[in-house]
C-alpha cells in the first residue's frame, strides 16, 4: 500500500496567482511591444499569413536553435527527468537525455528534405495531402491533432502539478490561467513573436539551472558540494536500494528499469518530434542554407538541459529524503507525488528553500508557456490549413486564412485549460501522459518520414502502415501489461513496460509493412508537386494546393526548376531560390552527424557502462557532474548570445527607429 505523505506548500496562493497571472501578462505585454517595435521599424508584415505562421522562411539558425531548445523543453523535460533520476540514479537523466535529442539529430535530415523539396508548405499535412490526397491527409491529421492534445495536456498537468504542490493553488485555475496570457502574444505576433519569447525565456532557464547547478555542487550545506551528495546517494542505495540496478545502487548505468525508461522515453519523443507540426513549423520557418545546422546546434543544446537539471536536482531529492526540510518528511515522495514530477520542486525547497520554491515555479513557467505558445501556432496552422481551406474554404487566401488562425488560437488556449482539467479529473498525470504518447503515435512516425524523403513510397503503404501498426501496438500493449504486469488497468498501461511493447510494436510494424507494400508496386514521384505549393499571400497564388496534378502556371515553373538544376539552383513556386548543391550537402552532413551522436549516446557511452556494472567512484562521479556543468554552460552561450549575433542589425535598427521617434517628439 502506498504511502500517504503530504507534500506542504511552501509558498502562500498568492505567489501562485502572481506567477501564472501577473508574471505572464508582463510576459505577453514586453512581448506585444517587441513585435510592434519589430515590424514598425523592420517592415515586417504581420498582416501576412506566410509571416505569422512560418515567419517568412527567413529564421537565421540561432534563433532556430534557440526556439527547439525553447519548444522542447516541455515541463515534462525538466519533471519528468527529474523523476527519472529520482527513481533510477544517474542513468535517468542520461537516458531521458537521449530519449529526447537523437529525434532532433535525426529530424536535422528531414529539415533538409522539406527546404529541397517542399520549400513553400506550410505544415507537413500539406505536404501529405499535395502527394497522396483525401484519405492519406484525413489519417495523418488525425495523429497531427492527438500529438497537439497529448502534448498540451502534458505542458499543463505538469505545470498546474508543480504550482499546486508549492503554493496551494487551485489546480483547476492554473489549468485555465495558463494558456491565455501565452495566447495574447501569439494572437498579434504570430510564430516570430514565439521565436522571440523562446530566446527570453530560453535566458531565464539556463539562469535557474545555473543557480541551481552551483547551489547544489558548491555552496549547499545540505549536499555539501559534489563529494557531499555522492555520500548521500551511497546512503540511499544501502537504506532504500533500487530494484533491478547493480547492488541497488544510485551511482549505476546498470539499471535495468532505467534501460526499459530509456528506451520508451526514445519512443515517446520519436513521436513528439516527428508528429508535432510546431518542429516542422521551425524547419519551415528557417533559412533554407542554414536549417540542418539550426537543429544540430539545438539538439546538442538541449541535451544538456535535462542531463544538468536532472542531474542535479532530481538526485539531490534521492539524497536528501531524510532532510527534515524535505517537504513529504519523514516519508519519501508517494508514487503519485514522483510520477506527478514533484521531485525536483521537493529537491530545489531543501536547496533553497522559499527562494528555491519560487526559481523552479519560475523555470517550469517558463517552459510551459514557450512549449505551449508553439503548440498554439502549430495547432492553429494545422486548423487554417489542413480543415480550414482544404475541406471548407479550398479557394481562401492568405488574409483570410491569417483570420481563421488568429480565431483558433482563441479556441485552442481555452480548450487546452479545459483538457487539462478533464484529464486531471480523470486521474491522468504527467507520468501518464509522457509514457503513453509513444504509444499513440509511433506507427505514425517512419510513414511521416518518408513522405518527404522516398520517391519509391505509395498511397497504399502510407495509409496501411499507420493503421496495421497501431492496431499490433494496441494489442500489444494490452497484452503485455497483462503478462508482465498481471492485470490490465490504468496504472500498469503507463508502466514503461508496457509502453516499450506498444511503441516498439507500432513503429516497427508500421515501417516493415510501410517499406515492404511500396517495394511491391513502388512509385516514382518526383516530388513536382510538393515543389508546386505556393505562397497564399500572392495574388495569383493556386486555389487547390490538394491536387497532385499541376495546372500550366506551375509547369512553366517546373520548368525553370529543371532547367536551373544544372547551375544548381532551384526557383521554388513561392519565389525563393534555393542552393540544391548547398541543401544535398547539409542533408549528407546532416547524416553523417546523426549516425555519429546516436552511436555515442547510445551506445558508446552508457552500454559499456551498464555491461560491466560499474559503479562510480567518487572521482567518477566528479568527472560526470564537471561534463554536465561544462555542457550546460557552453549551451547557455550559445543559445543565448548567438541569436544576439545574428540579429544584431534588426537590433541596431529598431534601436536607431526608437531614438528618432523619441528625439521627434522631445522637439
Amino acid at each position: 500500500m502506498e504511502t500517504v505523505s503530504e507534500f506542504k506548500p511552501p509558498l502562500s496562493q498568492s505567489v501562485g496567482y502572481g506567477i501564472v497571472v501577473g508574471v505572464g501578462f508582463f510576459f505577453a505585454g514586453t512581448m506585444l511591444i517587441l513585435t510592434y517595435l519589430q515590424s514598425r521599424y523592420t517592415g515586417i508584415s504581420l498582416r501576412s499569413s506566410e509571416e505569422f505562421t512560418s515567419a517568412s522562411r527567413n529564421v537565421k539558425p540561432g534563433l532556430v536553435a534557440c526556439g527547439i531548445i525553447s519548444a522542447w523543453t516541455h515541463s515534462t523535460t525538466l519533471l519528468q527527468s527529474s523523476t527519472a533520476a529520482y527513481t533510477f540514479g544517474v542513468s535517468g537523466p542520461w537516458w531521458f537525455a537521449v530519449g529526447g535529442t537523437i529525434q532532433l539529430a535525426i529530424f536535422a535530415m528531414v529539415a533538409a528534405q522539406v527546404k529541397l523539396k517542399a520549400n513553400g508548405a506550410h505544415t507537413f499535412l500539406e505536404i501529405v495531402q499535395v502527394r497522396f490526397g483525401t484519405g492519406a491527409h484525413i489519417l495523418f491529421t488525425f495523429y497531427g491533432l492527438v500529438c497537439n492534445l497529448v502534448v498540451c495536456g502534458s505542458l499543463l498537468l505538469g505545470g498546474s502539478a508543480t504550482v499546486t504542490a508549492l503554493t496551494g493553488m487551485n489546480t483547476d485555475a492554473a489549468c485555465m490561467l495558463l494558456p491565455i496570457s501565452i495566447a495574447a502574444y501569439v494572437l498579434v505576433g504570430g510564430l516570430r513573436a514565439t521565436f522571440i519569447c523562446d530566446w527570453s525565456h530560453t535566458v531565464i532557464l539556463f539562469v535557474v539551472i545555473y543557480i541551481f547547478v552551483f547551489r547544489t555542487y558548491g555552496t549547499s550545506p545540505a549536499t555539501q558540494g559534489v563529494s557531499g551528495l555522492f555520500d548521500l546517494l551511497q546512503a540511499a542505495s544501502t537504506t532504500t536500494p533500487m530494484e533491478g540496478n547493480y547492488d541497488g545502487s544510485y551511482l549505476t548505468m546498470k539499471s535495468n528499469q532505467g534501460l526499459v525508461f530509456g528506451v520508451a522515453t526514445i519512443l515517446s519523443g520519436f513521436a513528439g518530434v516527428f508528429c508535432d507540426q510546431g518542429y516542422w513549423q521551425r524547419a519551415i520557418a528557417s533559412n533554407p542554407m542554414s536549417t540542418t545546422k539550426a537543429y544540430m546546434v539545438g539538439g546538442l543544446s538541449w541535451f544538456a538541459v535535462p542531463f544538468a537539471f536532472a542531474s542535479c536536482l532530481g538526485l539531490s531529492a534521492r539524497g536528501l529524503i531524510n532532510n527534515p526540510n524535505f517537504p513529504t518528511y519523514p516519508n519519501p515522495l508517494s508514487a503519485s507525488q514522483a510520477s506527478a514530477g514533484l521531485a525536483a520542486p521537493a529537491a530545489a525547497v531543501v536547496l533553497m528553500g522559499k527562494g528555491g520554491a519560487v526559481a523552479v515555479l519560475l523555470i517550469v513557467f517558463m517552459a510551459v508557456t514557450s512549449a505551449a505558445s508553439a503548440e498554439l501556432i502549430a495547432v492553429s496552422s494545422l486548423f487554417s490549413y489542413d480543415i480550414y481551406r482544404t475541406y471548407l474554404r479550398s479557394n481562401a487566401k492568405g488574409p483570410e486564412i491569417l483570420k481563421v488562425s488568429q480565431y483558433f488560437i482563441c479556441f485552442w488556449a481555452v480548450w487546452m485549460g479545459a483538457w487539462a482539467i478533464i484529464l486531471n479529473k480523470a486521474g491522468v498525470d504527467l507520468g501518464w501522459l509522457f509514457y503513453v504518447q509513444g504509444v499513440l503515435l509511433s506507427p505514425a512516425v517512419i510513414p511521416i518520414t518518408l513522405t518527404v524523403s522516398w520517391s519509391k513510397l505509395t498511397k497504399p503503404a502510407v495509409i496501411l502502415g499507420p493503421i496495421i501498426g497501431s492496431v499490433l501496438g494496441m494489442a500489444a500493449w494490452m497484452i503485455g501489461c497483462w503478462k508482465i504486469l498481471g492485470s490490465i488497468n490504468m496504472k500498469n498501461l503507463a508502466n514503461p513496460y508496457s509502453a516499450v511493447c506498444s511503441g516498439l510494436t507500432g513503429l516497427l510494424f508500421s515501417g516493415i509493412v510501410t517499406v515492404c507494400v511500396s517495394l511491391w508496386s513502388p512509385a516514382k514521384y518526383d516530388f513536382k508537386g510538393t515543389q508546386g505549393i505556393a505562397n497564399l499571400d500572392s495574388a495569383d497564388s493556386p486555389t487547390d494546393t490538394g491536387n497532385s496534378t499541376l495546372d500550366e502556371e506551375k509547369a512553366d515553373v517546373i520548368h525553370v526548376q529543371e532547367t536551373e538544376i544544372d547551375r544548381e539552383v532551384v526557383l521554388l513556386a513561392n519565389g525563393d531560390v534555393v542552393d540544391t548543391s548547398v541543401l544535398k550537402a547539409s542533408f549528407k552532413r546532416a547524416v553523417l552527424y546523426s549516425l555519429v551522436f546516436t552511436l555515442i549516446v547510445t551506445i558508446i557511452v552508457p552500454l559499456p557502462m551498464f555491461f560491466s556494472h560499474y559503479v562510480y567512484s567518487k572521482q567518477f562521479f566528479t568527472f560526470w557532474t564537471s561534463v554536465g556543468i561544462i555542457w550546460v554552460l557552453l549551451s547557455g552561450f550559445f543559445s543565448v548570445l548567438l541569436p544576439i549575433w545574428e540579429s544584431k542589425q534588426g537590433i541596431i535598427v529598431i534601436g536607431m527607429g526608437c531614438y528618432k521617434s523619441l528625439g521627434r517628439r522631445d522637439s
